[in-house]
């Protein structure tokens, strides 16, 4: 269970936010309020690389200004919008708006008046999820750079060996001797960081 995550309070009601706030804080998890949707917005509009951090935000559906609605519209459009899942806070007359979000990628949607334990429970599981892409990103970017980090010759024979290829048929593909596909097999496997073509495989499918 992650307890260094950030959940965004973002609801136009100082009552709901203090309360939502304290709740969080009896369960030693960081909050942060924002009194309109405008107002995160602003702010997450200057996230050029989306969170660092595992975080979730808890969305009231209706506010004045931008409405929560329309903020979650704005943030699927984001490349880091995965990484920080929604909850709605809905009324029971915007139960069926909350359903139809979650159906386009919201995390799910408490309806008030909720469950302490229920919304703390969904807030964990919110924050694991974002972790969980936070470490995909992560291993995403560093495979990237590894790959960068190859010649253009070796990264033509990587494709083929990954496709398990045998390096004569690699060699009669490219025009070069076994004996160099040999090479290039060692140094693709000490620069990718693995020992076998299984490992090669295997990291090449978690991008």
């Amino acid at each position: 269970m992650t307890r260094d995550g950030t959940v965004f309070l973002i609801d136009d009601d100082d009552a709901v936010r203090d309360s939502l706030g304290w709740l969080l804080r009896t369960r030693r998890l960081l909050s942060i309020p924002y009194a309109s949707a405008d107002a995160f917005w602003a702010e997450a509009q200057g996230w050029t690389g989306g969170p660092s951090s595992p975080c979730c935000a808890l969305l009231d559906l209706r506010m004045p200004g931008m409405s929560g609605l329309a903020l979650f519209e704005h943030l699927r459009e984001q490349p880091w919008f995965a990484q920080m899942p929604v909850i709605f806070l809905s009324g029971h007359a915007d139960v069926p708006t909350a359903v139809d979000a979650v159906l386009r990628g919201a995390f799910d949607f408490c309806e008030k008046p909720f469950s302490d334990n229920a919304l703390v429970a969904r807030v964990e599981c919110a924050l694991e999820q974002s972790a969980e892409r936070l470490s995909q990103r992560k291993r995403s970017q560093e495979l990237q750079q590894r790959i960068a980090g190859l010649t253009e010759r070796e990264q033509a024979v990587m494709q083929w060996i990954a496709s398990g290829m045998p390096n004569k048929l690699v060699a009669d593909q490219l025009g070069i001797s076994v004996r160099t596909v040999e090479v290039h097999r060692a140094r693709i496997f000490d620069k990718m960081g693995v020992r076998s073509v299984v490992d090669l495989v295997r990291l090449l499918h978690q991008s």
